[in-house]
């Protein structure tokens, strides 16, 4: 299903926005990476594998969802419905990393996580407002 260019045009500021968030989700991932680096040299106690992995995914699975946004600017409901859903189900994951005590996550990582899921929730905002999901109506 393609969506009507009175649809694409409404909802093209909120989507400009989410594919920012996904580029600052990015980033911010990209620096955490970059401080696990110099954390690996300076204090190796503060990183481990799951700093490694959680940093990397975050920072790749931010990417992906850059190009899945434009999938769902060209009209994809199918994009938009997994986009949806990651967005809600991601700051859960990330609250449950926040508050577990034995994750494996050192406190620097916790508060990048936080920053993240901050990021994804306004992103699950914009996605689930009503002129958003209007402009993506489940197929009848």
């Amino acid at each position: 299903m393609t969506l009507s260019i009175d649809r694409r045009t409404a909802v093209r500021p909120a989507l400009d926005a989410v594919r920012r968030l996904w580029w600052l989700c990015a980033a911010v991932s990209l620096i955490a990476l970059a401080a696990a680096a110099v954390l690996a040299v300076v204090d190796p106690a503060e990183v481990n594998w799951v700093v490694w992995l959680r940093g990397s995914v975050v920072a790749v699975a931010s990417l992906v969802f850059v190009v899945v946004t434009r999938a769902v600017a060209r009209g994809s409901r199918r994009a938009f419905t997994r986009m949806r859903w990651i967005s809600i189900l991601a700051p859960i994951g990330i609250g449950l990393i926040i508050v577990s005590p034995d994750s494996g996550y050192p406190l620097w990582m916790k508060i990048e996580q936080g920053l993240i899921g901050v990021l994804i929730v306004v992103i699950a905002v914009l996605l689930n407002s009503r002129e958003m999901r209007a402009a993506f109506p489940k197929e009848s």
